[in-house]
């Protein structure tokens, strides 16, 4: 592996594809290589994972950054740290999730494949990124490697069902059953060292991730916190139940 090398690059910077770089990381830390090991990239090509690796740079989003923006130009990352949301949204600024991704996902696969996405996908809370590069996945090299074609295909096919699962919840569960998973989902990322699920979204935030207006997720929570499966306050939920409110999610939505 390369001598580490650090970026200088503090603050904030604005650009036309709506990302906001907050700080480069020195490319050789623990994390990432966590991250790369819990990926799909860890079954590439030895070679292969090593150029990702050495290219690559890691960098900080403050949550509620727009990392990709719809039809922008092709991108992949590797989580390192944090939650990210992708969605779709609506020409009257509605907004479904499609899915959720964590450390050691890998966003960006398929718009390196197929082109420039109609899906946007924005931090929930502060998030690292590893950057990695288009030219060494898809490349020419790349599309003479069989091993690396079929490891991309194996991971647009995670994430196929991983949107389908999604979408049936979306689509066929009640806003109940809707702010029940993303409640779980959210909670299970930021979980805090005591063990406590807490998940730090707003009304607004919860609607716009279920695909409903305020008011409805209000009396949804309203009614999960009279079960005494939640407890509530103006920025975060407390799961106090997670059992039972994973129950919530059950139901003709599954797949």
């Amino acid at each position: 592996m390369p001598a580490a090398r650090t970026l200088h690059c503090r603050g904030l910077v604005a650009c036309s594809r709506g990302l906001v770089a907050v700080g480069l990381h020195t490319v050789g830390d623990r994390e990432v290589d966590d991250a790369l090991a819990r990926s799909f990239l860890a079954g590439l090509p030895a070679e292969v994972v090593a150029s990702l690796r050495a290219e690559g740079e890691r960098a900080d989003y403050p949550a509620g950054t727009m990392v990709y923006r719809p039809g922008s130009a092709p991108q992949a990352a590797l989580v390192v740290r944090g939650l990210l949301r992708v969605y779709l949204a609506s020409v009257e600024g509605r907004q479904v999730t499609v899915r959720y991704a964590r450390p050691g996902d890998v966003l960006g696969i398929a718009v390196l494949v197929g082109g420039p996405a109609s899906t946007g996908v924005e931090t929930v809370g502060p998030v690292s990124l590893f950057r990695i590069s288009a030219r060494i996945l898809t490349g020419a090299a790349a599309r003479r490697d069989a091993r690396i074609g079929w490891a991309l295909a194996e991971e647009l096919n995670r994430r196929l069902y991983e949107t389908l699962e999604q979408t049936a919840v979306n689509a066929f569960g009640s806003v109940r059953q809707r702010v029940a998973a993303h409640l779980l989902d959210l909670a299970s990322a930021q979980q805090e060292p005591a063990g406590r699920l807490v998940a730090h979204v707003s009304q607004q935030e919860l609607a716009d991730a279920a695909g409903s207006v305020r008011e409805v997720v209000a009396r949804a929570l309203r009614d999960l916190r009279v079960a005494g499966i939640v407890a509530t306050s103006a920025d975060c939920v407390v799961i106090l139940d997670a059992a039972r409110l994973y129950a919530e999610t059950a139901g003709p939505a599954g797949l």
